[in-house]
């Protein structure tokens, strides 16, 4: 099947639904889908809609069939949500197309794209290493299925690149209520987080120089908490 590109009234370069189809190896139906939610969207934003038209298969008795004709920034925005190795295949077709007009940049308006490229590639770099790091964060501490103590907690946000004591941390719970700040009830997680699954408390005995028999309370970060906590403090 031989494909061309279209051109609108207004001297537009189109391409259509059928070509982007063939490219991306994606059947002609789910490709007229997603440009008709596209279409809802642009309607929603009151923007132009993609255009409408016909061809005919001898397959089919001739019959017409639907497909749509997307100007340069349409085609765009309906790859957006296509991997990236379809998306390079339409881009490279787009600059086919483009080579063949003859077209003059002024050396100021390539820059500028040359610019804007860079900046959106070091945006893509940025973004893509702070959702690796969160990626690894959470798969380090996801499998815990074992309780920690606050300080162990401290040690872990600080191996993720949140700096930040025991001590510190401590003051942190308690002022942020998940702690209990006076008496007895000091450093004891608060039943509502208890019940939440981020705590829990580990009782036991320990005996005094005077041989007396002292009941002692820890308080304990469970799995559930430790992830909760990291990506807490990371996303702050």
């Amino acid at each position: 099947m031989e494909l061309q590109l279209f051109n609108s009234g207004k001297g537009d370069q189109l391409m259509s639904s059928r070509e982007i189809a063939q490219m991306t190896g994606k059947d002609h139906r789910h490709v007229l889908r997603d440009c008709d939610k596209l279409n809802e969207s642009y309607e929603e934003m009151g923007l132009p809609k993609i255009g409408q038209g016909s061809y005919t298969l001898s397959a089919t008795g001739n019959q017409q069939h639907r497909e749509m004709l997307l100007t340069k920034m349409q085609t765009m925005d309906l790859m957006t949500g296509y991997k990236i190795e379809l998306r390079i295949k339409v881009n490279r077709r787009w600059e086919q197309l483009e080579n063949s007009k003859v077209q003059s940049v002024s050396r100021i308006d390539l820059a500028r794209m040359v610019i804007e490229v860079e900046e959106e590639n070091q945006r893509l770099q940025i973004e893509a290493k702070q959702n690796e790091h969160k990626v690894l964060v959470t798969d380090a501490v996801i499998g815990s299925t074992s309780s920690c103590l606050i300080g162990e907690l401290a040690k872990v946000l600080s191996q993720n690149g949140y700096t930040i004591g025991q001590n510190r941390l401590f003051d942190w719970l308690r002022d942020n209520g998940y702690l209990g700040k006076i008496g007895e009830r000091k450093n004891i997680p608060n039943q509502q987080y208890i019940e939440q699954g981020l705590f829990e408390i580990k009782k036991g005995v320990r005996s005094g120089k005077d041989g007396v028999l002292h009941q002692t309370t820890t308080p304990k970060v469970t799995g559930k908490g430790q992830v909760y906590f990291v990506n807490k403090f990371l996303n702050q």
